[in-house]
């Protein structure tokens, strides 16, 4: 066993993305649980099929099911994020930049009533 710098078994390396916050990964693990057991479902009702085995007929009907499921899983984890991002919010740029704008206009404006008031 290798020890870091300072003694610890255990070192934090910075990651390249930060991490997902905590519903889109709850939404994410969930999506993919659930298309894993849709692909096992499928192999099942495909190998089941070329058997001519009686179990074809429900597999492939789970399957439909599932692939639905699995469809709104995938769907779940971008409105997730995307209602993460409208709450919790990324700085917009460009609204920061035009509010500026308005804060320079307005204090022209201001010196404008000023001046000629004077």
């Amino acid at each position: 066993m290798e020890l870091g710098r300072d003694g610890t078994l255990w070192q934090e390396e910075p990651s390249a993305r930060p991490r997902m916050p905590d519903p889109v990964r709850t939404a994410a693990v969930r999506a993919v649980i659930i298309v894993a057991v849709t692909l096992v479902q499928a192999m099942v009702a495909f190998l089941s099929t070329l058997a001519g085995s009686w179990l074809a007929f429900p597999a492939v009907l789970s399957t439909v099911a599932s692939t639905i499921v699995a469809t709104w899983g995938v769907l779940d984890v971008w409105v997730t994020r995307q209602v993460w991002i409208q709450r919790h919010g990324v700085e917009s740029r460009p609204s920061s930049t035009a509010r500026e704008r308005r804060r320079e206009r307005r204090r022209a404006r201001r010196q404008a009533r000023r001046s000629a008031a004077a």
